[in-house]
């Protein structure tokens, strides 16, 4: 044998594993989707409290899908995002913002960004009309 084969024989590689939950993930996209104005996550139900959902409420529109083998982490974020933003603009904004996150905070990969916007945030103003509306009561009258 030479010096180097004895050599290699003697030190075997370190491997390192690191596993992280989704719960770190859901709370860094939740952190970086704060710092972006003119959204907001979709928020739990009724149904959602009955079986325990109280704590993970504000996580409810964040997904994770990890992927050990390639070493990717993958989101769907389920948003409301207000009126009159451009949609693309916004969904392409939030991507970014996970992307750069994500990787900078695990040295992870992302495999994909999927955005969902699930409902429309009206303005005050526009709430207002539409609740003064379902109050006042519709009369109907005949036709002769």
């Amino acid at each position: 044998m030479s010096d180097k084969e004895t050599f290699e024989m003697n030190y075997i590689d370190t491997v390192y594993v690191q596993n992280i939950e989704s719960k770190v993930f859901q709370a860094i996209v939740y952190q970086s989707l704060k710092e972006i104005d003119s959204i907001e996550l979709i928020e739990g139900n009724l149904f959602d409290s009955l079986i325990g959902g109280e704590g993970n409420e504000k996580m409810k529109g964040i997904h994770v899908e990890q992927d050990e083998a390639s070493h990717t982490v993958s989101f769907k974020i389920d948003l409301n995002v207000s009126y009159g933003v451009c949609i693309p603009s916004k969904a392409e904004e939030i991507q970014k913002k996970i992307k750069e996150d994500v990787s900078r905070l695990t040295g992870l990969h992302i495999g994909y960004v999927h955005v969902v916007f699930k409902n429309v945030i009206l303005p005050e103003n526009l709430n207002k009309l539409i609740e003064q509306a379902s109050e006042e009561p519709i009369l109907y009258t005949e036709e002769k």
